[in-house]
């Protein structure tokens, strides 16, 4: 799974499906296969008054969705793309573009390694 934490994306499917519009990740969740978007699946949690919680009331949060229902967002590109596991000239890895093939924002996947690291001959 290619999509972290903090990363932006578009929802492409689904009843938050919102072309062109970009939203936060704010949890992963691998062994499931899941990731929770800033702003999409939102159900109420309805929760009765009690000691701790003196009001009660309506909480709203985000429900986790399927991660093949949204797409990394390509700032050069503007909009969702499919992404790509590369190393970079120094040797660390990074995920990129397949649409321009630039590399995508945020920390390197990897450490640079010596062994796939470009040499100049």
């Amino acid at each position: 799974m290619l999509i972290r934490k903090d990363d932006m994306v578009v929802v492409i499917t689904g009843d938050d499906a919102d072309p062109g519009k970009q939203r936060r990740v704010l949890r992963v969740l691998r062994d499931k296969g899941k990731v929770v978007v800033e702003g999409v699946n939102r159900v109420y949690k309805h929760l009765k008054p009690n000691r701790r919680n003196a009001q009660g009331g309506r909480l709203s949060k985000e429900m986790p969705i399927d991660v093949s229902n949204v797409q990394l967002y390509c700032p050069s590109c503007r909009r969702g793309v499919r992404v790509g596991r590369r190393y970079a000239p120094d040797g660390h890895k990074e995920r990129y573009c397949k649409k321009c093939g630039a590399e995508m924002p945020g920390r390197p996947l990897s450490k640079p390694r010596k062994a796939y690291a470009q040499t100049r001959s």
